[in-house]
C-alpha cells in the first residue's frame, strides 16, 4: 500500500469512528405515531402567561438583601401569599434552546441536534404552542422561531428584535426586557380596539410567552454578582407586576388566567454556563393563579434555605425537574400534553380536586406509556426474534382501566415506561461499541505489524453474511459502515500477521529484564496520562518527571543550555494543570505579558540564529513583521477591554485588525508544514487575544517547551552517530531513498512518540478542560464580535482550542524531518522522503492512544466517574 493510500484510508478509517460517537451516544430520543392525550375534565385556567427570564439563578432570585427586603417586591409578595414557589433542575447542557424545548415541549433535546440548527427545528416535535389554541411570543430571535416554525397550522405568533440588538458591548442589556414588556402593553392596548384579536384572546386554550434576554446578556457582560445585572433582575420584576395588571384588567380579574416565571438555567460567578455546576442547573420556579395552591407553611426544614419568613414557619417549595413543566402547563390550561414529553406532572403545584389530580396523572402515564410501546414495537420489528431482548420490567397496562384513580401506580407506570423508554432508546449502543472497538483494535494491530514489517529486520517471503444479517433488521446505513470496517481491518491484519509471528519467534533472544524495565515504564507513562482525564495535577506530575530527563539520560553533559532550558520550561508549563478550570476573572496585562513573553522569545531567537546559522534576509524580514504583529495584537485587547468598560463598544478599527489576524494566522497554518523551519510557530500566538487571562500565558510557555525539543532532539540524535555537522546547503534534496536501509526502529521512537501525546493531552487539559462548555467564555472573542451569534462564536472559540494542538503538531512534524535530515547526513545519503516520519509517528501513536483507551474504560468500570449524561442530583446550595 503506498504512502499517500495508507494516509487516506486511515484518515477514512479515523473519519468513521468519529462519526459513531453521534450514533452510538447522541440520537435524537424522539419517536412518532403517538396520539395526544387530554383529560375530560374541565380544566381550571383558561389562558396561561409563561415569563422566562433567561440566564436567572435560583439564589439571585430567592436570596434577600442583607436588610431583609426583596430586590423583587412583586415576585416575592405572590410566593408568600399566593403562589407556589419551587426550583427546577436543568440538564447538561445548559444553554437556551435545549432548556427551553424542555420546558415547553417536555424533552431533553439531543446533543447533536442542537448542533444543526439554532434557530430551526432539524427534528419534528410537539410542544405546549403546538397543542394549545392560540399562543403569542415576544423575545428574541433565537428563541422564538423555532417553536413557531414547528408548529402545525398558523396559530403561533411570534414578535421579535432585531438580532442586533443582542450585543454583549451593549450600554444597557435590560432594554431588551423593557421592549418585550412594552410590546405586550401595546399589544393588550390594541387588542381593546381590535374586535377579532379580542375574540382571539377571549378563547381558552391561550398562551402568552415572554422571553426575556437581558439578565443572560448582561450576566455574560457583567458576571452575575455585578450591579448590572442584579438591577435587570428588579426591571424584571417591575415588568412582571405591571404585565399582570394589565393581562388582568384586559379580563376582567376573572381568576382564569395562570402564571409561570422560570428560567431556562442559571450562570457561573464567571458568567458562563453550559455545564453542570447547581449554579447553572438551579432555576426558580413560581407559580400562581387559576388552579394553583396558594403558599403553604411549614415547620420542617425545607431543602432550600429561602430565608424569607424569619421565625418559626417557612414557605414550603416544590422541587421538579424542568421537563416536568410542560405537563404542569398543559394541565392548567387543558391541552393535550406535547406527545414527547417526558416530564412527571408535579401535583404539588396544583390545587384542585383529587378526581382531577388523579385524572391528569393518568393522562400523563398514557402519553408516556404510548412512547415506551412505540419505541418497543420498532425496535423489536427491526431484530431478529430470537436476538431481542426485551425490557426485564413488566409493566401492567390492564390496572389502568380500573384503578385510574389510584395516583401512586400512575406514578410507578411513569417510572417504568421511562426506565423502558431509556433501555431501547440506547439498546443498539453495547453492538455499535463493540463494532467500533474490533474496528479501532483492527486498524492499531494493522499499523503495528506494518511499522514492524517496514522498519524492522521481521520480513518474510464473512461480509457477505454481515450485509444479510443487517437487511434483515432494516438497519440504518452507518451500521454496514461500523459492522463491515473490521472485517475489512482484520482481514488485511490476517495478512500481515507472518511479521507478528516472527516476532514472537524473536522475542526470547531479548533480555528479559530490560523488556518487563521498558513494559513497566510504558505501564507507568500510559496510566499517568489515563489518571489526568480524572485528575490534571496529574499532569503536573508528568511534566516534573519529564523535566529530568536529560538528567537521566545523560544529554545534561552534551547539551547544558539546553537541558537547562527543558528543566525549566517543564516545571513552567507544569504550574498551568494546577490552575482552576474555569473561573477566572479576565486579567488583560496577563495578555500583555504574554505578548512580552513572545517578543522576548523571539528577539532570543534571532539573536541565537544569527550566532549559528543566520536566516535569509527575506526570512528575517518576515520574522521582524511577525513580532511587531505580535506586539499590536498584545495591546489590541487593551483597547478593546477598555471600551467595553467604558461602554462604548468594540471599536470597528479593532476588530478589523481581530479578522485580519485570524485570516493570516490560518493561511500561515496551511504554509507552515511545508517549510518546517520552528520560528514559523510563532505565527499561531498571533490570537493570544482569544484567551484573556492566566491561559494568554500558555501558548508562550507552550512554545518555549516545544523550541527547546526540538533542538534537544536534535542534539540527543547527533550525540548517537554523528560528531560534525554538515550544511544542509550541500546535501542535494532531489532524490527520494528508502529510509529502512539506514533506519530501524528504536526505543527512542515510542519515547518521542510519548512526548507527543503527553503534549497533547497537556494542550487539552493545560489551561482547562476545553470539553467542558463552561470553558468557552463568550469574552473570548469579544475582540471579534460581541453581537451573539452561536455557531461563529462557537467557532473562534475552537480555533483558540486547536492553537495549542498546532504548536505541538508542528514541533513534532520538524523533528521527524530532522531526524531524516540528521540520518541522511550520517549515512552521507540524499534527503529522503518524510512520508516515514507521517507513517512511523501515526502507527506508534495510535498504539498508546489504544492502550490508554483501554486504561481510560477500566477506570470507568472500577471507578464510575465518568458519567457525563447521567440523571441530576437535587443538589441545593
Amino acid at each position: 500500500m503506498g504512502m499517500i493510500t495508507f494516509f487516506l484510508v486511515g484518515l477514512a478509517v479515523h473519519v468513521v469512528f468519529f462519526l459513531s460517537i453521534f450514533d452510538i451516544y447522541f440520537t435524537s430520543p424522539l419517536v412518532h405515531g403517538m396520539t395526544p392525550q387530554v383529560t375530560s375534565l374541565a380544566p381550571p385556567a383558561s389562558r396561561l402567561v409563561l415569563v422566562v427570564a433567561d440566564g436567572l439563578r435560583a439564589d439571585s432570585l430567592f436570596t434577600p438583601l442583607p436588610n431583609g427586603s426583596s430586590r423583587t417586591p412583586y415576585l416575592r409578595s405572590v410566593i408568600e401569599e399566593k403562589g407556589t414557589w419551587g426550583v427546577s433542575h436543568t440538564r447538561v447542557p445548559t444553554e437556551s434552546r435545549p432548556g427551553h424545548v424542555a420546558l415547553i415541549a417536555g424533552f431533553y433535546e439531543d446533543v447533536s441536534a442542537v448542533a444543526k440548527g439554532w434557530k430551526e427545528n432539524p427534528v419534528e416535535f410537539d410542544s405546549v404552542f403546538n397543542e394549545s389554541r392560540h399562543t403569542w411570543c415576544w423575545g428574541s430571535p433565537d428563541i422564538l422561531p423555532m417553536f413557531a416554525k414547528g408548529a402545525s397550522g398558523d396559530h403561533v405568533y411570534t414578535y421579535t428584535y432585531p438580532a442586533e440588538e443582542e450585543d454583549f458591548a451593549s450600554t444597557d442589556a435590560s432594554r431588551l426586557d423593557t421592549w418585550v414588556f412594552t410590546q405586550v402593553k401595546s399589544f393588550f392596548q390594541s387588542a381593546k380596539s381590535n374586535s377579532s384579536l379580542r375574540a382571539s384572546l377571549l378563547q381558552d386554550k391561550n398562551i402568552f410567552f415572554l422571553h426575556l434576554l437581558g439578565i443572560d446578556t448582561n450576566g455574560h457582560a457583567h458576571r452575575p454578582m455585578s450591579q448590572e445585572y442584579l438591577d435587570n433582575i428588579g426591571l424584571v420584576d417591575t415588568g412582571v407586576a405591571e404585565m399582570v395588571s394589565i393581562v388582568e384588567d384586559f379580563f376582567g380579574y376573572d381568576g382564569k388566567t395562570a402564571y409561570v416565571f422560570t428560567s431556562d438555567h442559571g450562570m457561573t460567578n464567571w458568567g458562563s454556563h453550559g455545564a453542570g455546576h447547581p449554579s447553572e442547573t438551579l432555576t426558580p420556579l413560581v407559580v400562581w393563579g387559576a388552579g394553583v395552591h396558594n403558599a403553604q407553611r411549614v415547620t420542617e426544614p425545607q431543602p432550600y434555605n429561602d430565608k424569607y419568613v424569619q421565625g418559626k414557619y417557612r414557605l414550603s417549595m416544590c422541587v421538579c425537574l424542568q421537563a416536568d413543566i410542560a405537563p404542569l402547563m398543559a394541565s392548567l390550561i387543558g391541552v393535550p400534553i406535547p406527545v414527547n414529553s417526558v416530564g412527571v406532572l408535579p401535583l404539588s403545584y396544583l390545587n384542585n380536586s383529587d378526581l382531577f389530580k388523579a385524572e391528569s396523572m393518568y393522562t400523563n402515564a398514557i402519553q408516556i406509556l404510548q412512547q415506551f410501546k412505540i419505541k418497543m414495537t420498532q425496535k423489536k420489528e427491526t431484530t431478529l426474534s430470537f436476538l431481542f431482548t426485551p425490557y426485564d420490567k413488566s409493566i401492567h397496562i390492564h390496572f389502568l382501566s380500573s384503578v385510574s384513580c389510584q395516583i401512586s401506580l400512575c406514578q410507578s407506570l411513569i417510572a417504568h415506561s421511562l426506565e423502558g423508554l431509556v433501555y431501547y432508546h440506547t439498546y443498539d449502543r453495547f453492538f455499535l461499541g463493540f463494532s467500533v472497538l474490533l474496528g479501532f483494535v483492527g486498524w492499531t494491530s494493522y499499523v503495528v505489524l506494518v511499522i514492524l514489517k517496514t522498519h524492522t529486520n521481521l520480513n518474510r517471503h464473512t461480509s457477505l453474511v454481515i450485509i444479510v444479517f443487517l437487511l434483515i433488521q432494516r438497519s440504518p446505513g452507518t451500521y454496514y459502515i461500523y459492522c463491515l470496517l473490521p472485517v475489512l481491518v482484520w482481514y488485511s491484519v490476517l495478512k500481515e500477521s507472518g511479521t507478528l509471528t516472527d516476532l514472537i519467534h524473536s522475542a526470547p533472544s531479548l533480555p528479559l529484564w530490560k523488556c518487563f524495565g521498558c513494559f513497566m515504564l510504558v505501564a507507568f507513562g500510559i496510566e499517568l496520562l489515563v489518571v489526568s482525564f480524572f485528575h490534571r495535577a496529574m499532569l503536573t506530575v508528568g511534566l516534573a518527571v519529564l523535566s529530568l530527563w536529560p538528567l537521566l539520560t545523560g544529554l545534561f553533559d552534551k547539551a547544558k543550555f539546553h537541558s537547562l532550558s527543558w528543566f525549566l520550561g517543564c516545571l513552567c508549563l507544569a504550574t498551568f494543570p494546577l490552575m482552576p478550570v474555569v473561573g477566572r476573572e479576565p486579567n488583560i496585562h496577563l495578555v500583555t505579558c504574554a505578548g512580552l513573553l513572545t517578543l522576548i522569545t523571539s528577539a532570543c531567537y534571532l539573536w541565537t540564529s544569527r550566532q549559528r546559522a543566520p536566516l535569509h534576509l527575506s526570512s528575517r524580514q518576515q520574522f521582524v513583521m511577525q513580532m511587531l504583529h505580535v506586539a499590536v495584537c498584545a495591546y489590541v485587547p487593551y483597547l478593546t477591554h477598555s471600551s467595553l468598560q467604558q461602554k462604548q463598544g468594540l471599536p470597528l478599527l479593532n476588530q478589523i485588525i481581530s479578522w485580519t489576524t485570524l485570516a493570516l494566522t490560518t493561511l500561515a497554518s496551511c504554509t507552515v508544514f511545508s517549510q518546517y523551519q520552528s520560528h514559523q510557530m510563532i505565527t499561531f500566538l498571533y490570537v493570544c487575544f482569544l484567551a484573556p487571562r492566566a491561559e494568554a500565558l500558555f501558548p508562550p510557555m507552550l512554545f518555549w517547551l516545544m523550541f527547546v525539543w526540538i533542538n534537544i532532539e536534535q542534539e540527543a540524535v547527533l550525540a548517537q552517530g554523528v560528531s560534525t555537522r554538515q550544511e544542509l546547503s550541500t546535501i542535494d534534496f532531489s532524490e527520494n531513498i528508502d529510509i529502512t536501509n539506514i533506519r530501524q526502529l528504536k526505543l527512542d521512537d515510542i519515547r518521542r512518540s510519548y512526548f507527543f501525546v503527553f503534549f497533547i493531552i497537556t494542550a487539552f487539559f493545560g489551561t482547562g478542560n476545553i470539553a467542558s462548555i463552561n470553558s468557552f467564555d463568550p469574552a473570548s472573542v469579544y475582540c471579534f464580535l460581541t453581537v451573539f451569534n452561536p455557531f461563529i462564536m462557537g467557532g473562534l472559540m475552537m480555533w483558540k482550542v486547536i492553537i495549542p494542538f498546532i504548536i505541538v503538531m508542528c514541533t513534532f512534524e520538524t523533528i521527524q524531518v530532522l531526524i531524516v535530515l540528521i540520518v541522511s547526513v550520517i549515512h552521507k545519503h540524499k534527503f529522503i522522503s518524510i512520508s516515514y516520519s507521517i507513517s512511523h509517528y501515526v502507527i506508534v501513536m495510535s498504539m498508546t492512544i489504544f492502550l490508554m483507551l483501554l486504561s481510560v474504560l477500566t477506570h470507568i468500570f472500577t471507578s464510575k466517574r465518568l458519567f457525563l449524561w447521567r440523571k441530576p442530583k437535587m443538589h441545593f446550595p
